[in-house]
């Protein structure tokens, strides 16, 4: 049995295995304007959704072997805004080209061969988004939270994006449902690995019929349902003022 403490005791392994614990891991794949209007691209695997209702998602980023800031958070900050592209199975190669370090200004789109799509919601100055990639989400930069670690790399900017507009294109739902058989996402495992989702089986939480539609929709993340069910709660509460009003007089 391997055990150790990061930062005080030795793995032992001929690679470290922390990375590959966490698996899998979805693809951050970020697009971004500089304030000069270079156009920037880069995936980032330490990337997640946050909540619902409104959506917000989030995506972490190591600092450079300079131990300087990805130039995706700091265009994302300084604009206030960008992009997040699905990674696919079909586009994997270039989700690869676009990960090199290179220097800014220098267009990752151009050198993985990705055709551009300007941003919809988000007005000038807009943001390039990957044509090809079968969803995309309009984020407006949020907030960032630095993680201090070990120079030159360990130290990570997260940083946090509200999404504005959400692009899926037709040709990957089926039954008005987003099928990832047809997406066919990548996402990161442990080292230099990589997988991608073919197929998908569903379960339900037990004794479902005792579960309200409230949590229902909250676990299917329904703003419709949350804002019902908010809407419901907010009744309830101004007919519980009026009661205790009308027992005072």
């Amino acid at each position: 049995m391997v055990l150790y403490e990061p930062g005080k005791t030795d793995h032992g392994l001929p690679h470290d295995p922390f990375k590959a614990c966490v698996i899998p891991r979805p693809i951050g794949w970020i697009s971004t304007i500089s304030p000069t209007g270079a156009h920037n691209l880069a995936p980032y695997s330490q990337f997640t959704n946050l909540t619902f209702d409104p959506p917000y998602v989030m995506f972490s980023a190591n600092q450079t072997p300079s131990a300087k800031r990805k130039d995706t958070v700091t265009n994302a900050e300084t604009t206030g805004r960008f992009v997040w592209n699905l990674a696919t199975y079909p586009l994997r190669y270039a989700v690869n080209a676009s990960a090199e370090q290179v220097p800014p200004g220098v267009d990752e789109f151009a050198r993985a061969g990705l055709q551009k799509k300007d941003s919809v919601v988000l007005d000038a100055p807009r943001v390039p988004m990957v044509a090809d990639s079968p969803v995309k989400f309009e984020c407006v930069y949020h907030s960032t939270l630095r993680l201090p670690a070990n120079p030159p790399m360990a130290t990570a900017h997260v940083v946090i994006g509200r999404v504005v507009a959400v692009h899926i294109k037709d040709e990957v739902l089926t039954d008005g449902i987003l099928d990832v058989r047809k997406t066919l996402p990548i996402a990161r495992c442990g080292y230099y690995q990589y997988t991608v989702v073919r197929d998908t089986f569903d379960m339900v939480i037990p004794s479902t019929e005792g579960l309200s539609e409230d949590l229902l929709a909250g676990l299917e993340g329904s703003s419709k349902g949350n804002r019902a069910l908010g809407e419901k709660r907010k009744e309830e509460e101004e007919e519980r003022k009026r009661g205790e009003r009308s027992s005072k007089m």
